[in-house]
């Protein structure tokens, strides 16, 4: 969720919760647009997901990429960290296991810009709580 910096973002928050919409970051991805989670439970910390993070924030900005980029708890796919979810707009959440800045590229070049997928994939083993 994104940070709240002054009240008025505090009772945006607030009435978007009890009228049932979505928090921005949570929502669906609009067309031409990502979200992308990266996990960050202690094991995704440890496997390097803070300097995966900060790559996704600067690589999508150098691109000009519209998205979000997220920071997450631990899905529990601790012998394959560092993990992420990427949501394309109107495309199910694929996860990569083992992302390091290389493969990152590889991400953003092949399945964001092009809906290509690359090595690494993680079958989901979940479903998305949406609120």
């Amino acid at each position: 969720m994104k940070k709240i910096n002054s009240l008025s973002d505090l009772i945006k928050l607030r009435e978007d919760l009890i009228s049932g919409r979505k928090p921005s970051e949570n929502a669906d991805p609009v067309s031409g647009s990502v979200r992308i989670r990266v996990h960050m439970g202690t094991s995704g910390i440890a496997s390097g997901a803070s300097e995966i993070f900060h790559f996704f924030v600067s690589e999508l900005e150098k691109r000009n990429i519209q998205g979000h980029v997220i920071k997450t708890g631990d899905l529990g796919y601790s012998f394959a960290e560092p993990t992420i979810e990427v949501t394309r707009a109107g495309s199910e959440p694929v996860v990569f296991g083992n992302v390091d800045k290389f493969r990152a590229d590889e991400i953003i070049e092949k399945y964001i810009k092009n809906g290509e997928l690359v090595d690494g994939v993680i079958p989901v083993n979940y479903q998305t709580i949406t609120i």
